[in-house]
């Protein structure tokens, strides 16, 4: 999925000693932190710039208003996380189901990684979704969606190699994936371990019909 998201030139253009640095990028990266940890609507857009070390006039010449900072911060985000299941869920050096594993073994690191403080953004916002502006709410349908499909694609490769029942519908399984993955996620931010996330995986794999 790929959203349209225009660069308005209102606001202090950045300084010539910046020239070299993708400031626009640095603050979606600042944002992407600050919104995985604490949300949309309690994040502020001061403490992303203090990290990033611009001003808040230079910050409305790169984005119109804090809704068009989000949607920027969850454009990046989706692009990143598609990525991330291609590499896994694509690699054919794996049997399907093992693909699967890959990727949740990365996850799990990731967010170990960070202490627990990050989930999944999508997720996360989610949960927050009548706080968010209304056009949000079908881009992170849309993004769960994207997801399902290329999970779902995993589980028919599964059945082609006879790891997985044929009579399986792959698009429901790969829907009760990600509504138990993004469950075991917040799960895990609040006990601040891995665990939760590793009863989830082996339980879907447990049931899966073979």
């Amino acid at each position: 999925m790929t959203l349209s998201i225009t660069k308005p030139r209102r606001g202090r253009p950045p300084k010539s000693t910046h020239e070299n640095r993708d400031t626009r990028a640095e603050l979606i990266r600042s944002g992407l932190e600050q919104l995985t940890e604490s949300g949309f609507a309690a994040s502020g857009i001061e403490p992303i710039l203090k990290k990033v070390g611009v001003p808040k006039g230079s910050f409305y010449y790169y984005f119109k208003n804090k809704e068009a900072f989000g949607l920027a911060v969850i454009e990046s985000y989706a692009n990143y996380f598609a990525k991330k299941l291609d590499t896994y869920l694509l690699d054919d050096t794996y049997p399907p189901l093992t693909r699967i594993s890959n990727f949740v073994e990365s996850a799990k690191s990731g967010i170990t990684r960070h202490q627990f403080k990050r989930g999944c953004l999508v997720g996360n916002l989610g949960q927050e979704v009548d706080l968010l502006p209304e056009n949000f709410r079908q881009i992170l349908i849309d993004i769960f969606i994207s997801w399902q499909q290329r999970v779902a694609t995993c589980l028919k490769s599964a059945q082609v190699s006879g790891d997985l029942s044929t009579t399986a519908d792959c698009d429901q399984l790969a829907e009760s994936f990600w509504i138990g993955w993004e469950g075991a996620v917040s799960r895990t931010r609040l006990v601040q371990s891995s665990k939760p996330l590793d009863n989830y995986f082996n339980h879907f794999i447990a049931g899966l019909p073979r």
